[in-house]
């Protein structure tokens, strides 16, 4: 590093032995670039041949400014921190800047490097310190560190795409203008109680061919804005998006019976404040994230919340044996639970577990959550595995977890969604006694697996079955949770889609390439007496009957539902339940269902536009004026509410009053999961109102039929519910 001729040059000798000189600015440009109208922010250091001086402290990363580019970064143990700048797509970097001493207070590095221009660079850092893993101390100035606070990642812009000669990604990061204009738009804030939310996975929603769209935008944040129209139609009011935060599909690949395998769902976070590069369809370079941000600008234009399904749980970074580009490289011992000689805790059943309630950790995690909200005006989080964000740093569950208070409190995060799924791979298991402060809902577990089995006909489950469809009160108490802790599911990514939850008695996950060992082996399905595809019109009609009795049962339960993508159109993944390495038609939907199970979307789209219309079956309203009950049961006889071993045929009331207030809202939702018909006497209706058929299962679908005239009907208030069939009455 030198003046040569007025000016600034570097060289650099690769790993290859090749020696690269780069040009810097003249002296007199660097004076120039110096200049400050108010002679504020001079240079104090000349660093590498580079000016610096001290940078922003309080903004974490990289952030553009008037004079160049201010890197901050933290570490409790390192004893020296270099700042690195690559030339893009370059492995050895044009230039090292060590970090003076007056660029470092307490734990914090942060420094102001002058005349940079960001889409001239990619950067990183190495750290130095002590080398002692008993203690959790890994440090090594060898190893290239991305920043945990960096706004887009390089290294893996294509998806699928591994280094050359099999080597592991060397990370870097890009400074990103955040210039998106949000205009009018804002937080929709819709009421908790009211969100249907459909969960899809961002590649697997449009990537093949039958989505209809264009090759270059299919499995593309595009492509999903490009289907809203479709989710309008459809009537959900929340999209929750599996992983979408820079993670590694590299990670474990391997070819099985020919297919190339990923890690396709994206559950092991590289970067936590970077968006998936190649969920975008076209290069974004330091402008990465605005096709998101434009798909969440529609979402919102068209009345639909944006949830994310965020992984604090573990990183990519893995155990022992796994790379080392991030935490482990800053602080292992802080960011990461191990046990008294040094290994990594492994609660998440993926090889490490990231400390939450340490206090840097918890401050890193608060910064993330604030920035999607901010940044990305996100809607609310989906916590995987969340129980582990309740384990202290040895593991211990805690009463009252401080980084689940801090969400819960947070002024930004005040009223976004909160969603746990309230167990982890540990065996830590918190549905309906997950820490809450009446601020989180969890994915109720409970009622997915005891609706399961009612719905399939299981005996001595009807008192858990009308327990969960009326709000699951024995778990969330009305009082302090309201209606909106239970988010109710019957599928999700994790399991049998619906379609195949009536299609497959066990899971068929051989081409996982494990044996078929993993997965859930209790998936409470059933094939309907064939295994797998039929040409079978009986049982086809069955699977179709019984597909629409969940979903009839889904929308009159008291508690947000959520169904995963595809479920609308009879979407399978051919007894495939755990479908988190294949990226190919078994986890991307077809489309082509669309037209073959027309009956079923259209009935699910109308059992979506049914709860909107009956706000009844979502939350308490005022009461209503003839004097029924809000909720009450008539298991076979009006107000009769004992079940026993053998009740398979319930029904649930609900009555209140509609939206405006003028007139009462009257439901009656009746279920026989018994393979043969059964007799059901509803409570007299009140003066003036008779029931009204609204739904019969055990029709074909069709709008404006009239399902009332395909009911066997004794009298005004007896009528006869098919086998394994579903009846929905409203009184008018």
């Amino acid at each position: 590093m030198g003046w040569r001729d007025n000016r600034l040059v570097n060289t650099v000798k690769r790993k290859d032995g090749k020696t690269v000189t780069t040009n810097l600015p003249s002296e007199n440009k660097f004076k120039e670039l110096f200049k400050d109208e108010n002679g504020k922010l001079p240079p104090l250091n000349e660093v590498s041949g580079y000016m610096v001086r001290p940078g922003y402290y309080r903004m974490s990363g990289a952030t553009e400014t008037s004079h160049g580019v201010s890197f901050t970064i933290n570490s409790h143990g390192a004893t020296s921190c270099t700042l690195l700048l690559f030339h893009p797509r370059e492995s050895e970097p044009f230039v090292k800047i060590p970090f003076p001493e007056n660029c470092h207070i307490g734990n914090t590095y942060s420094m102001l490097v002058y005349g940079i221009k960001i889409d001239e660079f990619e950067y990183a850092f190495e750290f130095d310190g002590p080398y002692d893993p008993k203690k959790g101390k890994i440090f090594n100035k060898d190893n290239i560190i991305l920043d945990p606070y960096a706004r887009a990642v390089t290294g893996q812009r294509h998806w699928g795409e591994a280094e050359e000669g099999g080597k592991p990604f060397e990370y870097k990061a890009r400074v990103v203008k955040s210039n998106f204009d949000w205009m009018d738009v804002k937080q929709l804030e819709l009421p908790f109680e009211d969100l249907v939310i459909y969960e899809t996975h961002v590649r697997g929603f449009t990537k093949d061919k039958s989505s209809g769209l264009k090759e270059d935008v299919r499995g593309t944040f595009e492509g999903i804005r490009q289907k809203i129209p479709y989710l309008k139609d459809l009537g959900i009011n929340a999209i929750e998006l599996m992983p979408i935060f820079e993670f590694d599909e590299m990670e474990s690949a391997r070819v099985v019976n020919d297919v190339q395998l990923y890690n396709y769902w994206g559950y092991n976070t590289v970067c936590f404040f970077a968006p998936n590069t190649s969920y975008a369809s076209r290069v974004e370079h330091n402008r990465e994230g605005v096709e998101l941000k434009q798909l969440i600008y529609d979402l919102k234009k068209n009345g639909i919340e944006v949830i994310l399904d965020v992984v604090f749980n573990h990183t990519a970074e893995g155990n022992e044996n796994g790379p080392c580009f991030s935490f482990k490289g800053i602080d292992n011992n802080v960011y990461y639970m191990l046990t008294p000689d040094g290994y990594y805790y492994n609660f998440s059943g993926c090889g490490n577990v990231l400390n939450c309630n340490h206090p840097i950790v918890r401050r890193f995690i608060i910064d993330c959550l604030r920035h999607w909200v901010v940044e990305y005006r996100v809607d609310g989080f989906r916590f995987d595995l969340a129980s582990i964000l309740s384990r202290d740093q040895n593991g211990a569950p805690m009463a009252n977890p401080p980084i689940l208070e801090e969400m819960a409190f947070d002024a930004v995060l005040g009223k976004v969604k909160l969603i746990a799924e309230a167990w982890d791979a540990g065996g830590l298991y918190q549905v309906g006694s997950f820490p809450s402060w009446s601020r989180w809902a969890e994915w109720n577990g409970r009622y997915r697996d005891d609706m399961r089995r009612f719905l399939k006909g299981d005996s001595g489950v009807a008192g858990d079955a009308i327990t969960r469809i009326t709000g699951s009160k024995d778990l969330y108490d009305p009082m302090y949770r309201g209606n909106s802790a239970s988010v109710n599911f019957l599928t999700c990514h994790d399991g049998f889609t619906l379609y195949d939850l009536y299609s497959y008695n066990t899971k068929h996950n051989e081409n996982n390439g494990w044996d078929n060992t993993d997965g859930d082996n209790n998936g409470n399905s059933w094939n309907c007496g064939v295994e797998g595809e039929t040409n079978n019109p009986v049982i086809d009609g069955l699977r179709r009957r019984l597909i629409k009795n969940a979903f009839a049962t889904l929308m009159c339960s008291r508690g947000p539902a959520m169904f995963f993508a595809g479920d609308e159109f009879c979407n399978t993944q051919f007894g495939n339940n755990n479908a988190y390495c294949q990226d190919n038609i078994i986890s991307w939907l077809d489309w082509n269902r669309l037209d073959e199970y027309k009956e079923i979307h259209d009935f699910a789209r109308f059992m979506i536009k049914f709860r909107k219309d009956h706000p009844i079956l979502r939350k308490t309203t005022k009461p209503a004026s003839c004097g029924f009950p809000e909720i009450s049961t008539h298991n076979g006889y009006p107000f009769r509410e004992q079940t026993d071993y053998d009740t398979h045929v319930i029904g649930i009331m609900y009555a209140g009053r509609n939206e405006d207030n003028t007139e009462d809202d009257i439901v009656f939702f009746a279920l026989n999961t018994y393979w043969e018909p059964q007799t059901i006497q509803l409570p007299d209706p009140p003066i003036n109102m008779d029931w009204y058929v609204a739904i019969n299962t055990n029709c074909e679908y069709a709008d404006g039929k009239d399902f009332g005239a395909f009911t066997e009907i004794f009298g005004p208030s007896t009528f006869r519910i098919a086998a394994r069939s579903a009846i929905i009455l409203i009184a008018k």
